[in-house]
């Protein structure tokens, strides 16, 4: 007999009179209205629940039915998001002091692991393209020169697709890799969809990654902040990252998220290829519907034919890339005239491009209206583009530049004016994405500062590690310099 579903035993269990004298402290019985009708379903780990780290019962269920739906080896829960899945599957893969290769473009949290591990990262540096500005894919020949170079290497992680819907060969990549004895870890997080319809893209998990890291809630209907990670391959050691999820992740794990998780993954068994397939058309019809315009690009929706040439891999078209830049528009212009005159809020903008993201719970409507508002908004004249915000060239080792003192040096701050040719002893970044712009240890060229600065003017918000850069920037300079900002 099949078991019930985790939020079908939540709804019974709220309904059946049992007297909480446990936490959550809202006791199901909330004087806030707001919280119903979801504490009565907010339970904790009672009899006949389970315990995520530690899952013997309906949580080990729904995992295992998780692991055969995606095909990995075993699956895990998430309720920290992809961030802790990230945190610990790094830290499962590696020892203190070891080299990591990881594309520039990872998330910050890929970073914070390297801190909060003491790891040396080798960087891959993926190609931008000169049309839209964004990070292209990461090439198998790349991936092998590199750990040629840094023998020593020995965990890889890269990005796809990234968060603009760009897609690395990860078959091939993995392959390079494990000829050298080398796991490799795939931060999937916008990528969860991929592999259940054949008009999308395959995912990492049966491609040969060994560990893979998706947030459920980014592209597929599931709450925010429910994610998953995947072993897959035998170089990763399920019970190594089962330790450290009971590390990085909340010894408290909402059920409600929990019961997300699991609905959504039963949905996806049931319906998945029937909705999936619903989607695709619908994406089908907008891409004939934006087939005419001519100064507004949509990248993802179809293949251009020279998507190859310009070092994109493979891209996955639920990710709109729409280029404004021969509408004379920025992308921060076209994301708040989307909102202000159409009521569309993008997923992001930078440059001269917006991210409209699209899921299988987009209606026809839904595309009706972006399509509607795009004809309309390639009429309208605006200012200038921003420039493209060029590489950083490395300065000190990445933790050696985060620590508070090391070797006689400090961090001062120092006006974003007078920051050119300072070694960061800060992160910077837009959120959303949060791939940052320059680490601890990178320097702040005159090109770099000057490009922040017209962000910063035309609506670009930039965030750094201690609050923004507006109000200075923290470098690593020699003391006798001083603390003058």
């Amino acid at each position: 007999m099949e078991m019930v579903s985790l939020a079908e035993k939540l709804l019974q269990y709220g309904q059946s009179g049992a007297c909480p004298m446990h936490m959550p402290g809202h006791k199901r019985n909330s004087p806030f209205s707001w919280m119903e009708p979801f504490a009565r379903m907010d339970v904790t780990e009672i009899d006949g629940f389970d315990n995520l780290h530690g899952a013997e019962g309906i949580l080990k269920d729904g995992m295992e039915r998780m692991a055969l739906l995606w095909g990995s080896r075993r699956s895990f829960f998430l309720v920290n998001g992809s961030t802790c899945g990230i945190l610990a599957g790094i830290r499962s893969l590696t020892r203190p002091g070891d080299e990591i290769l990881m594309a520039r473009n990872c998330h910050k949290s890929v970073y914070h692991a390297v801190e909060v591990n003491q790891l040396k990262p080798v960087y891959l540096m993926p190609g931008v393209d000169g049309e839209t500005g964004i990070a292209g894919s990461i090439r198998p020949e790349a991936v092998e020169a590199l750990i040629k170079a840094h023998p020593k290497i020995r965990l890889a992680v890269l990005t796809s697709p990234t968060y603009e819907g760009v897609i690395s060969d990860i078959a091939s990549i993995s392959a390079v890799l494990h000829r050298n004895g080398i796991p490799l870890m795939v931060d999937e997080a916008h990528g969860a969809h991929l592999g259940f319809s054949s008009r999308f893209p395959g995912g990492a998990v049966r491609a040969g990654a060994d560990v893979v890291v998706q947030s459920l809630h980014k592209t597929l209907p599931s709450l925010t902040q429910t994610a998953a990670v995947h072993v897959c391959g035998e170089r990763a050691d399920e019970e190594a990252l089962a330790r450290e999820l009971s590390i990085f992740e909340t010894s408290s794990p909402s059920y409600l998220l929990m019961a997300s998780i699991d609905s959504c993954v039963r949905l996806l068994e049931e319906q998945g290829e029937e909705l999936f397939e619903a989607y695709g058309k619908r994406l089908d019809r907008l891409d004939q519907r934006l087939s005419g315009l001519s100064r507004i690009d949509i990248w993802g929706l179809r293949q251009r034919g020279d998507e190859r040439e310009r070092g994109f891999w493979g891209w996955d078209r639920s990710k709109l890339l729409i280029g404004c830049r021969k509408a004379g528009m920025t992308g921060p212009e076209l994301m708040k005239r989307m909102r202000g005159r159409y009521q569309i809020e993008l997923e992001m903008a930078l440059g001269g491009y917006g991210l409209a993201m699209t899921s299988l719970c987009d209606t026809e409507e839904a595309f009706d209206r972006l399509a509607e508002a795009l004809w309309a908004l390639e009429r309208l004249p605006s200012e200038g583009i921003l420039p493209a915000i060029e590489r950083p060239a490395a300065g000190l080792p990445l933790r050696e530049a985060f620590s508070w003192e090391v070797k006689g040096k400090a961090k001062t701050p120092i006006a974003l004016k007078s920051a050119a040719g300072r070694t960061s002893a800060e992160y910077v970044w837009c959120y959303p994405p949060g791939i940052p712009m320059i680490v601890p240890g990178e320097v702040i060229s005159p090109e770099i500062a000057e490009g922040w600065r017209e962000m910063e003017e035309r609506g670009v918000e930039l965030s750094s590690t201690y609050g923004g850069i507006s109000k200075g920037l923290l470098y690593v300079t020699d003391e006798r310099e001083g603390n003058s900002c």
